[in-house]
């Protein structure tokens, strides 16, 4: 049996952690429409942004805002995840990936912690 984790019916990505990613803390998810106070791009991840929501502060995908609101919910909480942790992949955002580990914990974590194991249909 394959499994597909992929929101979309498109191709499943299996990632396999290769760098630790310790997270940045957990964040409730933001309803479509929430405000979002940004500040200077990030010279690191481009396209991402640190922000407020809501009075936390998180970093935000600039694909995510129009008119200084979020356009879809969005939770930025990021994947604590250890090297050799195999992740599904949901989704790929400017260099960031939103995936599940095996325990069934949703979060980011950034490309350039993972390799690619596995793509199916």
């Amino acid at each position: 049996m394959r499994e597909t984790n992929d929101m979309s019916g498109g191709i499943a990505m299996r990632v396999k952690v290769i760098a630790q990613h310790p997270g940045e803390g957990t964040f409730p998810t933001f309803a479509k429409g929430t405000v979002v106070t940004m500040g200077e791009e990030c010279s690191h991840f481009l396209h991402w942004y640190p922000c407020k929501i809501e009075g936390r502060e998180t970093y935000v995908p600039e694909c995510f805002i129009c008119d200084g609101k979020l356009v879809r919910d969005y939770n930025p909480t990021e994947l604590v995840a250890e090297i050799g942790d195999a992740l599904d992949v949901q989704e790929i955002v400017y260099a960031w990936l939103n995936a599940t580990n095996e325990s069934g914990v949703t979060g980011w974590i950034p490309a350039e912690s993972v390799v690619s194991v596995y793509y199916g249909q």
